[in-house]
């Protein structure tokens, strides 16, 4: 049987809210506010001047930021973003998904990090209700600011929002996870999850910390976590202490596989090693990262993995079907979720 992936339904873990807006709505917030400092200001020139492929760090990949974040001021403006992001990924197949913002990068015009969480929350409450695509969401704290623990108070206290965990985000060279323990344990204790940025900059120091001293339940990228293996022949044939403990507790990968491209960590998407990580075990999800600095989705990412690391169907039911299982939001919801898209991989040929 064949299938359009276009078609199929996702879920997606990691996909950030400033990284995701529409080349019109940027210029168009832009001229609302008087900003006037876009690279470009007709909507080709400006998708190919935020189309990041040839970045080639993480460092110079995050530079880009800057435009969207300087046109997420306003609360209008960030409610209308979030409600794009939701329609776009539901446009795109997207039946759940977990949008991650940092509501410090949102306070230059005068906004309290309070109403920033609440415009957004409430354009992703209006574009599920618009689309059905159940969108929950993260806060992020920025490593390089240091204001970590009062984000880590605002995720717990915005629970009745939409927010499900909390993450650590930023550049990862010079800012080693586990100097956010304190900011992650106030979390933990309060019974919300983590995920954190590991394995994207820096290697597997990065996610151990993560995992052991911040005891993050997932992983934002954590790809160099191929490092803590052996490969022979395209194949994992040995795993470090590391890599073991990752695959056996079923510890989720978020990865992305054109971000990871854009930002230099891999040279093709043949030298990607989610094919590796999938084949060997480990629990893999798919995400886009950012859809406007990539110029990505969902399909694209499902279209590269199906081109160069040979995914069919039953490869994408179980990533897909892994995203759901290992969601932050509401068990009851995710599982409903699972038992849909089962239903329909299974009509189009899965054998899961």
């Amino acid at each position: 049987m064949t299938f359009r992936l276009a078609d199929l339904p996702k879920a997606l873990l990691h996909d950030h809210l400033d990284g995701g807006l529409r080349v019109a709505t940027v210029i168009e917030l832009a001229a609302d506010i008087g900003y006037k400092d876009l690279p470009a200001d007709d909507p080709a020139g400006l998708a190919d001047w935020f189309h990041q492929g040839g970045s080639g760090s993480l460092e110079t990949y995050l530079e880009a930021f800057s435009h969207t974040i300087a046109v997420m001021q306003t609360p209008a403006a960030l409610e209308r973003v979030a409600f794009e992001a939701v329609a776009d990924l539901a446009a795109d197949g997207v039946r759940y998904a977990e949008i991650r913002f940092a509501p410090s990068l949102h306070t230059a015009g005068g906004l309290e990090p309070t109403e920033v969480v609440a415009a957004v929350a409430s354009g992703i409450r209006a574009g599920e209700a618009s689309t059905g695509c159940v969108t929950r969401l993260i806060v992020a704290a920025m490593r390089q600011m240091h204001d970590f623990e009062d984000v880590a108070k605002l995720a717990v206290a915005s629970r009745d929002l939409g927010v499900v965990g909390f993450d650590l985000a930023g550049p990862e060279a010079g800012f080693p996870n586990g100097s956010y323990r304190a900011a992650c344990q106030l979390v933990e204790d309060a019974n919300l999850p983590v995920t954190i940025h590991a394995g994207e900059g820096d290697g597997t120091s990065q996610i151990a910390q993560a995992i052991h001293q911040c005891d993050a339940k997932r992983i934002g990228h954590g790809v160099r976590i191929i490092e803590d293996t052996t490969v022979v022949d395209d194949t994992v044939v040995e795993l470090g202490e590391l890599a073991t403990y990752v695959r056996d507790l079923r510890v989720p990968l978020e990865v992305s596989v054109s971000s990871n491209l854009h930002t230099g960590l891999y040279p093709t998407p043949e030298a990607h090693p989610i094919g590796l990580l999938h084949r060997a075990g480990f629990a893999v999800t798919v995400n886009t990262d950012n859809r406007l600095m990539s110029g990505t989705s969902m399909t694209a990412e499902f279209n590269l993995l199906a081109t160069h690391h040979g995914f069919g169907i039953d490869d994408f039911h179980a990533v897909t079907r892994t995203a759901l299982e290992t969601g932050f939001g509401e068990w009851p919801e995710r599982l409903r979720l699972i038992e849909e898209i089962d239903s329909e991989y299974r009509s189009l040929g899965s054998s899961l």
